[in-house]
């Protein structure tokens, strides 16, 4: 047997995509969690057994969120629910994505941190996308966060099907952008938790700013269809 065929054969099976780890014991903080997308993504986390915790700049705000949402889901200031989770995903407004990020520097270190933000403005002619200087919202948080491990995810999912309890399954696919394996799967196991999604991977981090700018155009759908739209990946 030559070098190259023996390094060959001892070459490590390659991983299966579809292998995801059990996320089912990690607590899952949401940033943002009394606004209607971080709301929404509570309700389905918390529906599918996962533990969540809320948060919000008021404790009480947060509080109160949680209650609502029953499920055993808890309710907290900010940097305390950044510290109480293992997981925690940013789903503020746009507006508020940089200075929430600062304050949150040292709670957020060390942890995977998922990126939901959509840079959008509004005029007459509809939604557009605005590109951040650092390249997109996932990527300002990167640059905002050194020590956390940042990941995007939860781009294109209605708020309005995520809080509807009669609605039983949300069939869409999730991308999931990262520049860590482990990482994005992890992310990828947290999308699968809630009935109908899947978690693709879809590139790393860099590529953010497509998949973000890509919510204006679902606007311009749901808006001429009245619909609620969402996306699947065919052939994966």
């Amino acid at each position: 047997m030559t070098t190259e065929a023996a390094a060959e054969a001892n070459k490590p099976a390659a991983k299966d995509p579809r292998a995801l780890p059990d996320v089912s014991g990690l607590v899952v903080g949401v940033l943002g969690g009394t606004g209607d997308q971080g709301r929404g993504l509570a309700y389905r986390l918390a529906t599918a057994g996962q533990r969540v915790i809320v948060g919000s700049r008021s404790a009480d705000r947060a509080r109160t969120a949680a209650e609502e949402l029953g499920l055993g889901v808890r309710g907290l200031e900010n940097a305390e629910c950044a510290t109480e989770s293992d997981v925690v995903i940013v789903a503020v407004p746009w507006e508020g994505h940089a200075k929430t990020l600062e304050s949150l520097r040292d709670e957020l270190a060390g942890k995977l941190v998922i990126d939901c933000v959509n840079p959008l403005g509004f005029d007459k002619k509809g939604a557009y996308a605005i590109r951040p200087e650092e390249g997109s919202a996932a990527e300002q948080a990167a640059a905002l966060l050194p020590q956390s491990r940042v990941a995007a995810a939860f781009h294109h999912l209605s708020a309005v099907l995520l809080q509807d309890p009669q609605v039983a399954q949300i069939d869409t696919d999730v991308m999931v952008l990262g520049d860590n394996r482990e990482d994005t799967d992890i992310v990828q196991a947290l999308a699968a938790r809630i009935p109908g999604m899947r978690g693709i991977y879809a590139g790393r981090l860099r590529n953010a700013h497509q998949v973000e700018s890509l919510v204006a155009n679902l606007i311009s759908v749901n808006r001429r269809y009245k619909a609620h739209a969402g996306l699947r990946i065919t052939d994966v």
